[in-house]
C-alpha cells in the first residue's frame, strides 16, 4: 500500500475468537510455554465475594438533561498516569475476584491452552519476498513469543538476522513492534516499539551493514516511517498528549531530533489525523490528513521533502480520497460521486480536476487500488465477497479477475514492495481453509500456492462445513451471516455469535485455529455481517453510524433470533463476544435482550459512550464525532447516544454471565469504561450470574502481547464460555 489511509483510533481489537494470530503480536517470553505468572493464584487469601465499588455523588447536565454518574471517580483524572489508590485498589480487587472465580476452571484453561498451542507451528516462518537486492522474511523459533527478522542477498549467501523482537522484549511485561521500514538502498532499518501498551512508539535506526544502532532516537511516535531524500531522511508523526498525530515531520540521519523539520501540521480540525506514505515509483511523498469521513492530501517530491507542496484537492466534508502517482498522472480513489467510490485520474499540473477511470457501482464496492509498472490492481467486494482485479493501463475495459473456488472466503493483496513485478503475492483463507500464501502470475493467470498454514496437531477440512446465510432483520433488511461447524454437529446445539459493526470494518470470513476449540466441542461459530461494517458496501456502513447506530444492535439480535428459528441453536444456548466498538455491541444487546445469551465476553468494551463523546480531551473524541455524533453541540445527538449507551442504560434486570477485559494503558478505550460498567452492573442487576472483570495492568487495547500469552487469554475466554454454557468438561 503506497497511499495513506486515515483510520479510526477505535479498532476491532480483542477478537480472540475471530482473528488468527498476526505477525506482530508481542510480550514476555514464557519459559517452556508454561502458564503466565500473571495469572498465578494471588498470595493473599482469595476473596469470597465480589468487590462492590463505592458510589460517590456526581452528576452533570447538558441540554437541560441531568445525568447521575456515581462511578465517575473510577476515572483517574491524572490519566494517562493512573496512581489513585482507590482506583488501583478496586481494579486489583476485581482481578483477585476474577482469579478466584476462574481457579476451579484452571484444569479446563490449561487443557484449552495446550490444545490451542498444539495447533500453532512454533518454528514457523513467512514466505521470503524480494525487495531490492534482498529477500526478506521473519521466523518464530520453537518456544519463542516473538519473531526474528532476516534477509539474505538475492545473489546468494547466508541469512542475516536484522531484528530480534525477543531480545528487544526481554525483561518486559509488554512489547509490540510498530513500524518496520528498510531503506531503499538496503542500508538502514528504521523500526519503532512500544513496551507498555500505551501506543507511544520510540523509533530506532539500525545500520544493517555494521549491525550497530545509530544514536538517533525519536520518542513518542504513532505513525509509519517513510524513507526520503535518497535514504538520508525519515518522515514520521508524533502522538500528542491526546494520542492524536497532527504532524508529518522530517528527521535527517545524524542530526539531533530537536532540529527535525515539520513538513505539515494539521491546525484546522482537532479531530483529523495525519499520515504519510510514498508513491508507487517512490518519487513522491504523500501527506494525508483526515477523519472518518473527510480527507485532504498533499504531494511533495521525495528527494526534496521540504520543497513546495501540491494540494491535490481541498477538504470537503464527507468527501474521502486516496491518491497515488505514476509517470506524472495522479490516480484518485474517491467517494465524491458515488457512495461505493470511483477511481479517477488527473494531471499533476491540475491534480484536483478528476476524470473517471472506473465509475462507481451499486453492485461493486471499490475499496483499494495499487499501481505497478505494467498493470494496476483494484480490490473490492461484490455481494460481500472479496475481489482482486488485474487491470490494463491502456484499456480500462480489460479486467482480469483472480478467481477462487470456494463460495465464501477472504483474500487480498499481500506484501508486494516492488513496482516492477510480474507476479503478485496474495493471501487467502476461508472459515475452513487455513491461511494460504499465493503468487499470482499475471501473464498466465496461474495461482501458485507457496505456503498454507500448518496445524501440527492435525486438521481435516473435510470434517467441517461453512455456509453463507441471509437473515431478515426487523426492518426487512437481509443480513449476511457466515457459519462454520462440524458436519457431525447435532442440530440445535450451542452456537457462538461474533460481530463488530462499526467504522466500516468488514469482519472477514477467515480461518482461526483457536476457534476450533469451540467448534470441535459441538458449537457452530457464526459471524454476523451487521450494518456499521461495510461488508455489503459503503451504504451498509452508513446505515449503522450516527442516527442509524441502533440498526447495528438490532441486526445482531435479529440474526441470533433468526439462527434459532432456522434450527441452528436454541434461545439461551448462544454465547457472544465482541471487542472495542464490538464490546459496545455486547453492552447494548445484553441491555435489550438479556435472556437470549448464555455467556458474553466483552473485550475492552466501548460502553461509556456518552461520557467519552462529551470529553473532547480524550484521544478518541473529536475524530469520532463523525461516527457517533457530537453530543456537546447537538441535543439530538446527546439524547440518541444516551438512548443506547450501554453504561447509561443498565437497569435492574437479570443479565447473562459476563466476562469483561480492560487494559490499564489503553488509550483507545480507557480502562474506566469497562470498570464503571462492571461496577454499575454489579450494583444494579438482579441475578447471581457470573460477572468478571480482568484488567491487564501492564498492557493496552490488545491485551497480552506475546503469542502464547495471547493464546492463554483466549483459553481463559473459551473456558469461561464453556463453564457458563454448562459445557465444561
Amino acid at each position: 500500500m503506497v497511499f495513506v489511509r486515515i483510520g479510526s483510533l477505535l479498532c476491532a481489537a480483542g477478537l480472540a475468537l475471530a482473528a488468527p494470530l498476526t505477525a506482530q503480536t508481542p510480550a514476555q517470553i514464557l519459559k517452556g510455554n508454561s502458564v503466565p505468572e500473571s495469572v498465578s493464584p494471588p498470595t493473599s487469601p482469595p476473596p469470597t465475594s465480589p468487590p462492590i465499588a463505592e458510589q460517590r455523588d456526581h452528576s452533570y447536565s447538558r441540554h437541560g438533561i441531568t445525568i447521575a454518574d456515581p462511578y465517575n471517580w473510577l476515572h483517574d483524572k491524572s490519566y494517562p498516569t493512573v496512581d489513585d489508590a482507590d482506583v488501583l485498589a478496586y481494579l486489583n480487587a476485581e482481578n483477585a475476584w476474577f482469579e478466584a472465580q476462574m481457579k476451579p476452571q484452571q484444569k479446563l484453561v490449561d487443557t484449552l491452552f495446550e490444545e490451542m498451542k498444539a495447533r500453532i507451528k512454533e518454528d514457523d516462518s513467512t514466505v521470503p519476498q524480494r525487495q531490492g537486492d534482498y529477500l526478506y522474511w521473519s521466523e518464530f523459533e520453537e518456544g519463542a513469543e516473538y519473531r526474528k527478522y532476516y534477509r539474505k542477498s538475492v545473489a546468494g549467501g547466508d541469512p542475516q538476522l536484522i531484528l530480534d523482537e525477543n531480545a528487544l522484549a526481554e525483561g518486559k511485561e509488554y512489547f509490540r513492534l510498530g513500524a518496520f521500514s528498510v531503506s531503499n538502498n538496503g542500508r538502514y532499518l528504521a523500526y519503532s516499539a512500544d513496551d507498555n501498551g500505551s501506543e507511544r512508539f520510540d523509533v530506532r535506526i539500525k545500520d544493517l551493514e555494521t549491525g550497530e544502532l545509530l544514536p538517533d532516537t525519536i520518542p513518542g511516535t504513532l505513525s509509519g516511517l517513510v524513507w526520503v531524500m535518497e535514504d538520508r531522511g525519515l518522515v514520521y508523526g508524533v502522538a500528542n498528549d491526546n494520542w492524536r498525530v497532527h504532524d508529518a515531520t522530517l528527521h535527517v540521519l545524524g542530526t539531533p531530533v530537536s532540529e527535525d523539520v515539520e513538513l505539515y501540521r494539521e491546525t484546522q480540525d482537532d479531530g483529523f489525523r495525519v499520515g504519510a506514505g510514498i508513491s508507487a515509483q517512490e518519487d513522491w511523498l504523500i501527506i494525508a490528513t483526515g477523519d472518518n469521513e473527510t480527507s485532504e492530501v498533499r504531494l511533495v517530491r521525495a528527494d526534496d521533502p521540504t520543497g513546495e507542496q501540491i494540494l491535490v484537492a481541498p477538504r470537503r466534508k464527507g468527501v474521502e480520497y486516496d491518491v497515488d502517482i505514476r509517470d506524472g498522472k495522479v490516480f484518485v480513489l474517491t467517494n465524491d460521486e458515488h457512495v461505493n467510490f470511483r477511481l479517477a485520474t488527473a494531471d499533476l499540473a491540475a491534480p484536483g480536476e478528476w476524470s473517471t477511470l472506473i465509475g462507481g457501482s451499486d453492485e461493486f464496492y471499490l475499496t483499494d487500488f495499487s499501481l505497478f509498472k505494467d498493470f494496476y490492481v483494484t480490490e473490492g467486494r461484490l455481494s460481500g465477497l472479496d475481489q482482486i482485479q488485474i487491470r490494463d493501463y491502456a484499456d480500462p475495459a480489460l479486467v482480469k479477475p483472480v478467481a477462487f473456488a470456494e463460495a465464501s472466503f477472504n483474500t487480498g493483496l499481500s506484501d508486494n514492495p516492488e513496482y516492477d513485478q510480474d507476479r503478485l503475492r496474495l493471501s487467502y483463507e476461508s472459515m475452513v481453509t487455513p491461511n494460504s500464501v499465493y503468487d499470482y502470475h499475471v501473464a498466465s493467470g496461474e495461482l501458485e500456492l507457496l505456503k498454507q498454514q500448518e496445524i501440527p496437531s492435525g486438521y481435516d477440512p473435510s470434517l467441517y462445513t461453512t455456509r453463507r446465510l441471509e437473515i431478515t432483520a426487523r426492518d426487512g433488511t437481509r443480513v449476511p451471516v457466515s457459519v462454520v461447524m462440524r458436519k457431525d454437529r447435532p442440530k440445535s446445539g450451542p452456537l457462538h455469535l461474533y460481530a463488530y459493526g462499526a467504522y466500516g470494518y468488514a469482519v472477514p470470513p477467515g480461518f482461526s485455529t483457536t476457534r476450533l476449540s469451540l467448534v470441535d466441542r459441538g458449537y457452530a461459530y457464526a459471524i454476523a455481517h451487521i450494518r456499521g461494517g461495510d461488508d455489503l458496501g459503503r451504504k451498509w456502513y452508513l446505515a449503522g453510524k450516527l442516527n442509524e447506530r441502533t440498526n447495528t444492535f438490532n441486526d445482531f439480535v435479529d440474526v441470533a433470533k433468526g439462527l434459532v428459528e432456522a434450527g441452528y441453536t436454541e434461545k439461551g444456548k448462544i454465547s457472544i463476544s465482541g471487542g472495542s466498538a464490538g464490546g459496545e455491541l455486547m453492552g447494548a444487546v445484553i441491555n435489550t435482550d438479556p435472556d437470549l445469551w448464555g455467556a458474553v465476553v466483552a473485550h475492552v468494551p466501548f460502553v461509556d459512550v456518552l461520557n467519552t463523546m462529551l470529553d473532547a480531551d480524550l484521544p478518541l473524541t473529536p475524530g469520532e464525532w463523525p461516527e457517533w455524533g457530537n453530543p456537546i453541540e447537538s441535543k439530538q445527538a446527546f439524547a440518541y447516544i444516551l438512548s443506547y449507551s450501554p453504561y447509561d442504560q443498565v437497569v435492574a434486570q437479570d443479565y447473562p454471565p459476563l466476562l469483561v477485559t480492560a487494559g490499564l494503558n489503553d488509550p483507545r478505550v480507557t480502562y474506566w469504561e469497562p470498570a464503571k460498567w462492571v461496577a454499575k452492573l454489579r450494583a444494579t442487576k438482579t441475578d447471581d450470574n457470573a460477572l468478571l472483570l480482568k484488567t491487564n495492568m501492564g498492557a493496552g487495547h490488545g491485551g497480552k502481547s506475546g503469542r502464547f500469552q495471547s493464546i492463554y487469554e483466549t483459553a481463559e475466554e473459551v473456558a469461561f464460555i464453556l463453564w457458563q454454557m454448562g459445557e465444561a468438561q
